[in-house]
């Protein structure tokens, strides 16, 4: 009978452990980045079903999480960009705005005055 290497055993399951882990989190990383959503500990973390230790213990997943995170940061968010645009925007929308109202209020005023016709019309018939 061969001889049993406990050893050598231990350090390939903890060696497929690893590798597996690393899939988890890189699979969990791509899924985040698919869906635009933000890469941080706690989203890779729900994302891979790990836990934020395992993230943070490992120092080469923590360095790309953090390296990620910031790059995410970097970028605006859409939600920035519309308040940026609509900061920009606001004259023009305002001019834009003054001028419906005032058109509106010309029609309003011509209304008035057509009703005023046809009420005389109809005054005058009885």
């Amino acid at each position: 009978m061969s001889e049993y290497d406990r050893k050598s055993h231990l350090e390939k399951l903890h060696s497929e452990r690893k590798a597996n882990t690393r899939k988890k989190i890189d699979e969990a990383i791509q899924r985040l980045i698919r869906s635009n959503k933000s890469i941080n500990f706690n989203s890779v973390s729900n994302e891979a079903g790990l836990s934020k230790a395992t993230l943070y213990n490992n120092s080469d997943i923590r360095e790309r999480i953090e390296t990620l995170r910031n790059q995410q940061a970097q970028v605006p968010t859409p939600a920035q960009v519309k308040r940026e645009m609509d900061e920009n925007n606001k004259d023009a929308i305002i001019a834009s705005l003054k001028r419906k109202i005032k058109n509106l209020l010309e029609e309003n005023k011509q209304i008035k005055e057509q009703v005023k016709i046809s009420y005389g019309d109809i005054y005058k018939k009885i």
